[in-house]
């Protein structure tokens, strides 16, 4: 399967087409989008695209797609859904008691985006190629189950019923958690993946997105960018369709803060749910928001790892029983089979006036002044010269604290990654590039990217991987 993710340092290339914006849903919060069309379109011929990136696994269903009666569904031709399957992580189509197909492959990367193409043409004499699935450009042909609609078989798809992005209908306890991008339905067509995406000489090897605007999207076809900030189902909203349609969704539960540039072009950091130290910690709103889970050390690392340059990330300290007890800072790479989830590195300390470690170890006794509930950190990491600053609200707390002749593996070419680590219950919001809380300013870094409370430090840059292909 050809790599997409947008993710890799080392990836020195710019797409020609840019993607501004996603859609970030936290199910549970039961973000969803709805539109019912008010007339009929092909049933037979559609196709759908969209890039997603996953957030929370964990045992449940996931749904990006759904169609169907509002819960009275009564036979197959009432029910349409397309859903991560919890316990496997794999992709499944499911057509009311019928799986259409379910993947071998399994979706349980939250750190990269992907692309899916579902084409299907059910005139097709041909029961094989009545529907066809893509990842990232590629065709798949290994299922652990399918079944083949019979020929000139109609679907809800395109009919006068609910159709659910984000939740699956019928059932208001399977939702989306992830991000969003180039949400399309074509209308008649039964299209290739080379409608929404490419490879390129500069980077064979990855599918990335193209400008889908001149498609025919047919009578019930839209185009999701996600470009509005409002909640009406209008062209206003999160929910607009650019297509020239005027198919507009409704838009359920989201705030403007759910618009993010985190997007198939220019992904950016998270924290990471498959690699941190214990269980206890609950992820949401993307993997920007952590919650402690109670009297035992938790720690959780995210996507990205540098090995040089300069970065700056933000965290908020949510309203919470307890953020004394947080390291936060940066860690080298390996698992977590360590005593405490801050032994390696070097970190903040929320606790005792505020401190410097470095792998455990207090680095200072001098009192830096701590967080509460509401502020936020500015953290600044100049890795070529071993130098820490750490802000409160904007104002410097420690300013190049040198720690090059301290005992850590944060410094000498050592892959670091920002990480958490807390003892108790509070709760902590990052800020890598677009925040999963509202602000009230709006900075960017020297390059332009990213969405601070507070100005970026000049020379310092947000970590996503058009920086890091620069600087990285």
């Amino acid at each position: 399967m050809p790599i997409n993710s947008f993710l890799y340092p080392g990836a020195k290339f710019t797409p020609p087409y840019q993607v501004a914006n996603s859609l970030r849903f936290n199910q549970a919060s039961s973000d969803h989008l709805t539109i019912t069309p008010g007339s009929a379109g092909n049933r037979r011929t559609f196709t759908i695209s969209f890039w997603f990136k996953r957030s929370t696994l964990g045992t449940a269903n996931r749904c990006p797609f759904s169609v169907g009666n509002s819960g009275s569904s009564t036979s197959d031709a009432d029910w349409f859904t397309l859903m991560f399957h919890g316990s496997t992580n794999t992709l499944r189509l499911i057509q009311y008691n019928n799986t259409l197909f379910a993947t071998n492959q399994v979706f349980r990367d939250s750190s990269a985006w992907a692309h899916i193409v579902i084409a299907v043409d059910t005139t097709d004499g041909t029961a094989g190629d009545r529907i066809k699935l893509y990842i990232n450009g590629s065709q798949v042909t290994s299922f652990s189950s399918s079944s083949n609609p019979s020929q000139n078989y109609d679907f809800p798809v395109n009919n006068t019923v609910e159709h659910m992005i984000g939740r699956e209908d019928g059932n208001a306890n399977v939702y989306f958690d992830g991000y969003l991008a180039e949400y399309c339905i074509i209308d008649g067509s039964a299209l290739a993946p080379t409608s929404f995406g490419e490879f390129d000489s500069d980077s064979p090897t990855i599918w990335k997105p193209k400008d889908v605007s001149g498609l025919t999207f047919g009578t019930n076809g839209f185009y999701l960018e996600f470009k509005q900030s409002g909640t009406s189902q209008n062209s206003s909203g999160l929910g607009a369709d650019t297509s020239g349609n005027d198919n507009h969704f409704a838009v359920n539960n989201f705030t403007a803060v759910d618009q993010s540039i985190d997007t198939c072009t220019n992904n950016a950091c998270t924290l990471n749910p498959l690699y941190r130290y214990t269980n206890n910690m609950t992820y949401s709103e993307g993997n920007l928001k952590v919650v402690g889970g109670g009297n035992s050390w938790q720690g959780a690392n995210s996507t990205f790892y540098i090995n040089k340059g300069k970065w700056f990330f933000e965290v908020k300290f949510a309203s919470a029983t307890d953020v004394g007890n947080f390291y936060i800072g940066w860690t080298t790479a390996g698992d977590y089979n360590i005593s405490e989830p801050y032994d390696n590195g070097i970190h903040y300390y929320n606790s005792d006036g505020g401190e410097i470690y470095a792998n455990s170890s207090a680095l200072t006794t001098a009192d830096y002044g701590t967080f509460a509930n509401g502020n936020i950190m500015g953290m600044a990491l100049d890795y070529d010269n071993s130098l820490l600053t750490v802000y409160k609200n904007g104002s410097a707390l420690v300013t190049d604290y040198d720690f090059s002749s301290a005992t850590t593996t944060a410094k000498g070419g050592n892959l670091v990654t920002p990480t958490v680590a807390h003892y108790g219950s509070g709760t902590v919001e990052w800020n890598f590039s677009s925040p999963s809380y509202a602000i009230s300013s709006g900075n960017t870094d020297g390059n332009g990217y990213g969405n601070f409370e507070y100005a970026v430090p000049s020379g310092f840059y947000a970590l996503n991987t058009k920086n890091l292909a620069e600087f990285g």
